[in-house]
């Protein structure tokens, strides 16, 4: 396969197709992610992922999940995604999934037509980071988007019949009590609002080179205690009302690993979040963590 700088995918992709259709993101602005910095926003050139798919037609037989690299595939013109979309389902019949991560700019480009036409051909999962829905926050990590068009664009997902997993970030609102608060409780309510089919919960590791380790640097923003991220947390799930969604909190960057079915699950999951914070359960020490 042909790759271009390091692959991130959702560790629920772990044994799927890793197809590079797009190099880095195109918004790359996030003052918390290191992952594209060294990466200008391209489109593959279409006989570098023609040559890919032959690549997986001989070698990856025996996986049936494929995930469209890098940031935002969605990006793609249509007829050009739709090409991409054909040429998976001729030369790899036997994948029964399509994904690939998507932000608000993608979404809005695509009309609900647009998005029917490419769940028909495949894509039916796609992964949206919302990190936080406080707009305060959202402004300060400069995700590019406010509350309201993340639950515009979730919401738009969902109508459609496409699988949503979005992702929350613990501790970006920084050591404040009362922001950190705010941005747990606002966030359950933007998730309650969409109603995902999957939420994953990471904890923020602060990576230098990004913007946000800078400002950590300048003493401009503060990393939460342990403690006071569970308390987060807390707030997030308290306020995340989903009508039957997974809730993770497992990623390897987690404190306490936590997942749980959404209602059925809540009043268990708050009871062990508790007792965690009361001392009584062992949180992951710092070494064990990971992005």
């Amino acid at each position: 396969m042909h790759y271009e700088g390091d692959i991130i995918r959702p560790p629920s992709e772990a044994d799927s197709i890793l197809l590079q259709v797009t190099v880095g993101c195109s918004h790359n602005k996030c003052t918390f992610c290191p992952t594209y910095k060294n990466k200008r926003f391209k489109i593959k050139d279409d006989a570098i992922i023609e040559a890919d798919l032959d690549f997986a037609a001989r070698y990856c037989q025996r996986l049936t999940r494929l995930f469209l690299c890098d940031g935002d595939a969605l990006i793609i013109p249509q007829k050009r995604l739709v090409a991409i979309l054909q040429a998976i389902r001729k030369k790899l019949p036997w994948v029964r999934r399509i994904s690939s991560y998507a932000n608000t700019k993608g979404i809005r480009m695509k009309t609900e037509e647009e998005l029917t036409e490419l769940k028909e051909l495949g894509l039916t999962l796609l992964y949206m980071g919302l990190e936080s829905g406080d707009d305060q926050t959202l402004a300060e990590i400069k995700k590019g988007a406010d509350a309201a068009r993340m639950i515009e664009c979730g919401k738009k997902v969902k109508k459609l019949g496409m699988k949503l997993s979005i992702t929350v970030l613990l501790g970006i609102a920084g050591d404040d009590p009362a922001k950190s608060l705010a941005h747990a409780r606002a966030t359950g309510e933007v998730l309650s609002a969409i109603d995902p089919d999957f939420v994953g919960a990471l904890t923020i590791m602060v990576v230098p080179g990004t913007p946000l380790y800078e400002a950590q640097r300048r003493g401009e923003w503060h990393l939460p205690e342990p403690l006071e991220m569970l308390a987060e947390l807390r707030e997030m799930i308290a306020h995340t009302n989903l009508s039957s969604g997974l809730f993770y909190a497992n990623h390897a960057s987690n404190y306490l690993p936590i997942k749980a079915r959404l209602p059925k699950d809540k009043a268990a999951t708050l009871a062990l979040i508790d007792q965690a914070l009361a001392g009584q359960v062992r949180l992951k020490p710092e070494y064990m963590r990971a992005l």
